[in-house]
C-alpha cells in the first residue's frame, strides 16, 4: 500500500506561481515512478508531467513543457510540481500519482495504481 497526500495549490491570478507538494508513505519511494496529473471540469484527467525513481528524468506535457517542473526530495519522500505563468486553463483539480510497478516515464493513467485526494488550482483571469 501506499499513501499520497498533496498540499498546496490554491487561488492565484494569471502569470502567477504555485506549488504542489505530495508526500508518500507506506513503500519505499526511490522505487516509484511519480506523476502528477489534472482534471478540469468537465473534461477528462489528463497527464502533466511524470519523475523517475532516481529523479533523474523529467516528462512533461506539451502545454506544461517549460512552465511546471517537477522534483522530488528522496529524504523527506514527497514529489514537487512547481507551476509559473499559470494561466485560467490550468485551472483544475491536481493529482498525485505513483507507479509501482513499471519503472518507466509514462502519461498513460493506467500505469499509475496509487493516487493521492486532489488539491484545487484555480487561476483567475
Amino acid at each position: 500500500q501506499v499513501q499520497l497526500v498533496e498540499s498546496g495549490g490554491g487561488l492565484v491570478q494569471a502569470g502567477g506561481s504555485l506549488r504542489l507538494s505530495c508526500t508518500v508513505s507506506g513503500r519505499a519511494f526511490r522505487s516509484l515512478t511519480m506523476g502528477w496529473f489534472r482534471q478540469a471540469p468537465g473534461k477528462e484527467r489528463e497527464f502533466v508531467a511524470a519523475v523517475s525513481p532516481s529523479g533523474a528524468s523529467t516528462y512533461y506535457s506539451d502545454s506544461v513543457e517549460g512552465r511546471f517542473t517537477i522534483s522530488r526530495n528522496h529524504a523527506e519522500s514527497t514529489v514537487t510540481l512547481e507551476m509559473a505563468s499559470l494561466q485560467p486553463e490550468d485551472t483544475a483539480v491536481y493529482y498525485c500519482a505513483a507507479d509501482t510497478y513499471s519503472g518507466v516515464l509514462s502519461a498513460r493513467e493506467a500505469r499509475y495504481d496509487y493516487w493521492g485526494q486532489g488539491a484545487q488550482v484555480t487561476v483567475s483571469s
